[in-house]
């Protein structure tokens, strides 16, 4: 008999449910070449498994790496506030510095230039009138042809700076109980917002001490 594999097809499923030792011998066959469904949710199951401990290890190196990051950015932070600190102190003290060159060295040009000596006053505010509470207080000063010029030699001066120095002048004036013949501030940098303030109170502004007057 000419047996195709079309009627193979087509009679195979009949013979399988009507003869159960064909199904089982087919069963037997076919259990060489594919696995079962025992083997089959094992194996899937052992995958799920590694994919689960993949995942957990990830996790852990995840959290691990996290927490390095986390103590080398708390470490670097504390360099930077360190840094900070320092170099803000370092700028405090340049500041210092600097501030006592500027002056000085325009004191220096008035002298030369001018002609005048430039005497540094300090004395001790013991009723706190200029700052609110007893401290020393400075300020510059030129006699010349019988004139007092109080002045403020500085880098930079803003809107308070301006109110500080006129108290500081009307200090001098009431310690020495002599009137000033000007209020002088010389900075190349004068805040525009203290302009109007030196003007109120009868404050001469000069952004180069070349271009002060003092005949």
């Amino acid at each position: 008999m000419d047996i195709t594999v079309e009627t193979i097809k087509r009679e195979l499923p009949r013979l399988l449910r009507d003869d159960p030792e064909l199904r089982r011998y087919v069963l037997e066959i076919a259990r060489g070449h594919f696995a079962d469904r025992v083997q089959t949710d094992d194996r899937f199951d052992r995958v799920l498994d590694e994919l689960r401990r993949d995942r957990e290890e990830q996790a852990r190196k995840w959290e691990e790496s996290r927490r390095a990051f986390d103590r080398v950015h708390e470490e670097i932070m504390a360099q930077a506030k360190k840094h900070d600190r320092s170099i803000g102190a370092l700028g405090a003290r340049w500041g210092l510095q600097s501030e006592t060159a500027f002056r000085n060295a325009l004191a220096g040009i008035l002298e030369t230039s001018f002609g005048v000596s430039v005497r540094n006053v300090c004395e001790f505010d013991d009723a706190g009138e200029v700052f609110g509470r007893p401290d020393q207080v400075e300020i510059d000063i030129i006699v010349k042809n019988g004139m007092l010029l109080l002045m403020e030699l500085k880098s930079s001066i803003d809107k308070s700076g301006m109110y500080i120095f006129e108290r500081k002048a009307r200090f001098y004036e009431r310690h020495h109980n002599r009137k000033a013949d000007r209020l002088i501030v010389i900075s190349p940098m004068i805040d525009p917002r203290a302009i109007p303030v030196a003007q109120a109170l009868g404050i001469e502004t000069y952004g180069d001490s070349l271009d002060l007057p003092v005949e």
